[in-house]
């Protein structure tokens, strides 16, 4: 738990160099259709839903590759359908918990998963503290919700696109950094080059875990260790999650891919 005058680390945002590496977002794309036949041995879903959130200035079609994969493994995958993600404007957070209870009542019930690219993963964060009881897990994929939004490269972009200043939104708040009462997993890259990796870090729980790969942020939602890591954390069994093991013979095949 964090006290109620928490204050967000001050992180530096990436450097300028690991800005010029985002450019290996669209050879990770290629690796991702390549690797399909070491992805399809990921653990099949159960047909539960899960609903994918785009990040900053992004739609559902960048996360077209990674919801395409998923539904081939048996998951129930929806895009947010709420056009380009131009921050918390308007009514932006009432539509999302619009989206999620029509899907829990189009699936008889049945709890959602929360999968959140970058500004998407703080929404998933915040929505599965709103409805935790309608929430099967939650997980973000280069999402800076431990650090302060000057820990990016991307937040004057934010104020360009929503027209506000972050400091006004609920959602970016020092309680950000609190995980929600679901099991919540972060994926992040020491060399992402937008988000600064150290604020993208679970506080240690044992509903909570960081699952590292390498790679760009751009190119986290379709790179091949992070949509693994993805399909692997959705096959978990309602109500026995487990924390990722990294012993598995992908991880094996992939030094790069560590979980602290």
């Amino acid at each position: 738990m964090y006290p109620s005058n928490y204050a967000r680390p001050v992180i530096d945002p990436p450097s300028r160099a690991l800005m010029l590496l985002e450019t290996r977002a669209l050879p990770e794309l290629g690796a991702f259709f390549l690797l399909q036949p070491w992805l399809a041995m990921t653990p099949p879903g159960d047909g539960h839903p899960v609903l994918v959130l785009p990040g900053l200035l992004a739609d559902d079609r960048s996360t077209r590759p990674l919801r395409g994969f998923l539904k081939s493994r048996g998951h129930a995958v929806h895009g947010w359908k709420l056009g380009r993600n131009l921050g918390l404007r308007e009514t932006v957070e009432a539509d999302m918990m619009a989206r999620i209870e029509e899907l829990y009542e189009r699936y008889g019930r049945r709890k959602i998963s929360l999968v959140g690219w970058s500004l998407g993963g703080l929404y998933a964060r915040q929505l599965a503290k709103l409805a935790p009881e309608k929430i099967r897990c939650m997980i973000s994929l280069g999402s800076p919700f431990a650090g302060s939004p000057q820990s990016t490269n991307a937040w004057q972009a934010y104020e360009l696109a929503s027209g506000r200043k972050v400091s006004e939104h609920d959602l970016l708040t020092e309680q950000l950094a609190e995980a929600p009462p679901v099991p919540t997993t972060s994926i992040f890259s020491r060399s992402d080059g937008i988000c600064a990796w150290q604020a993208c870090l679970n506080v240690a729980g044992p509903q909570t875990e960081n699952i590292e790969v390498y790679g760009s942020h751009l190119g986290l939602g379709h790179h091949p260790s992070a949509v693994y890591a993805v399909a692997d954390r959705l096959a978990q069994p309602e109500g026995a999650w487990k924390k990722f093991d990294p012993s598995s013979w992908w991880a094996l095949s992939y030094p790069d891919w560590r979980r602290s």
